[in-house]
C-alpha cells in the first residue's frame, strides 16, 4: 500500500514537470476570443474571456491604425508586442504571424490571431493547445477558443456574430461572447474577460489609441460584466459630450446628450444631475426642480454640489433662483 502511495506520488510530480509552461509562456489563458473589423466604420475589436485572472492584461492587443491581435492558451505576449510593431511597418497579417511563429520554440502551444488595418487575418492554433481548441477565420473576423467544453462553442460564436450585425461592433463581439458561453465555453468555468476597440486611423494623440477599453479581473459572469459596462461605457461617453457642451455654453446640445446617457442608465443620479442643470441653463428651471427635489431627499451632497457651481460659472441662474434651488 505505501509503495503504491509513493509510486502515484512520483507519476503526479513527473507529469507536473512535464506539463511547465513552454518558454516564452506568461500565463495560462485557455478562453475563447474573436478578432473583428467594422466595414463599415473600419474599427477593430478583440473580446475575450476566460477562466484566468485578469485575461485583458495578456491577450488582447490592439494599436488605431495598425490592427489587433489575440494571443492565448499558453500565452506568449510577444505576438501582441511584436505583430503590432511588423504590422505598423506594413507586414500583412499573414506575414506577421509566420514571421513571429518562426521564432516561438512553444509555438506548439499556442494559438493566436491577428487583423491588420489593410484587412489581412491570420490565426493558427497550435496541435498541442488542450481540446476543444479550433480557429474560424471569416472574411472580417476570425474566432478561437482552447480548453472548450465542446467545439460548438466556436460555431455558436459565428452565428451570433453574423445574426447581429446591425449592432455596433462593440456590441456584436459582446453578443457573440455571450452566445460562447451558453453554448459551453470554458471547460473550467469563467473569471475574467475583457474588449478593447481601436480606430481606423492613428489618432492625433496618443491617448486616444483606445476607444473602447474594459477589463472584469475577477467575476462569476465576466462576458456580462462587461455588457454592463459597455453600457456605462456608453452612457458615460454621452455625458463627456454634455460636459463639452456644457463648457461651449450650449444648454440645448448638452441636455440633448444628457437625456440620450440617461435612457442608458435610467437609474444613475450623476445622470440626472446634470441633466437638471442643463435644464436650468436651457431657461426650464420648472422641470429641473423635481429632479433636484429627489436628488437633495436622497443625498444632500448634490444640494452641496449645486451651490458650488455658480462660481465654476457651470449654472447660469440669478441668486434669487438658486437659492429657490437650493431651498428644495
Amino acid at each position: 500500500m505505501k509503495y503504491s502511495y509513493l509510486l502515484l506520488l512520483s507519476l503526479f510530480f513527473s507529469a507536473t514537470n512535464f506539463a511547465q509552461k513552454p518558454g516564452n509562456a506568461k500565463d495560462f489563458a485557455h478562453t475563447f476570443s474573436i478578432i473583428a473589423k467594422d466595414p463599415k466604420t473600419g474599427d477593430m475589436a478583440v473580446g475575450v474571456q476566460s477562466h484566468w485572472f485578469s485575461v485583458g492584461t495578456s491577450v488582447p492587443w490592439g494599436e488605431s491604425g495598425v490592427g489587433v491581435v489575440a494571443t492565448q492558451s499558453f500565452v506568449n505576449q510577444a505576438y501582441g508586442y511584436e505583430g503590432l510593431k511588423l504590422m505598423k511597418k506594413g507586414l500583412s497579417a499573414e506575414e506577421t504571424l509566420k514571421q513571429l511563429k518562426s521564432q516561438d520554440s512553444g509555438a506548439a502551444y499556442r494559438q493566436v490571431a491577428m487583423l491588420s488595418h489593410d484587412g489581412s487575418i491570420a490565426a493558427f492554433t497550435g496541435d498541442k493547445c488542450v481540446e476543444a481548441a479550433l480557429h474560424l477565420i471569416e472574411r472580417d473576423y476570425s474566432i478561437q477558443a482552447n480548453m472548450m467544453e465542446n467545439k460548438n462553442v466556436v460555431y455558436a460564436m459565428r452565428k451570433a456574430y453574423e445574426e447581429n450585425e446591425h449592432l455596433d461592433l462593440a456590441e456584436r463581439v459582446v453578443a457573440a461572447m455571450k452566445a460562447a458561453q451558453e453554448s459551453g465555453g470554458d471547460i473550467r468555468g469563467k473569471q475574467s474577460a475583457a474588449l478593447i476597440v481601436v480606430g481606423d486611423e492613428t489618432p492625433e494623440h496618443p491617448w486616444e489609441d483606445k476607444k473602447i477599453d474594459l477589463r472584469i479581473e475577477d467575476h462569476n459572469t465576466p462576458v456580462e460584466e462587461l455588457s454592463r459596462l459597455l453600457n456605462s461605457h456608453r452612457a458615460y461617453k454621452l455625458m463627456e459630450k454634455g460636459d463639452i457642451a456644457m463648457e461651449n455654453k450650449n444648454a440645448e446640445a448638452a441636455l440633448e446628450a444628457y437625456n440620450a446617457a440617461e435612457q442608458l442608465l435610467p437609474d444613475n443620479n450623476e445622470i440626472k444631475f446634470w441633466k437638471a442643470v442643463a435644464l436650468v441653463n436651457s431657461d426650464q428651471v420648472k422641470l429641473s426642480v423635481p429632479i433636484f427635489e429627489r436628488l437633495f431627499r436622497n443625498d444632500q451632497r448634490w444640494q452641496r454640489l449645486l451651490k458650488r457651481l455658480p462660481d465654476s460659472e457651470l449654472i447660469t441662474l440669478d441668486k434669487s433662483s438658486l437659492d429657490y434651488l437650493l431651498n428644495l
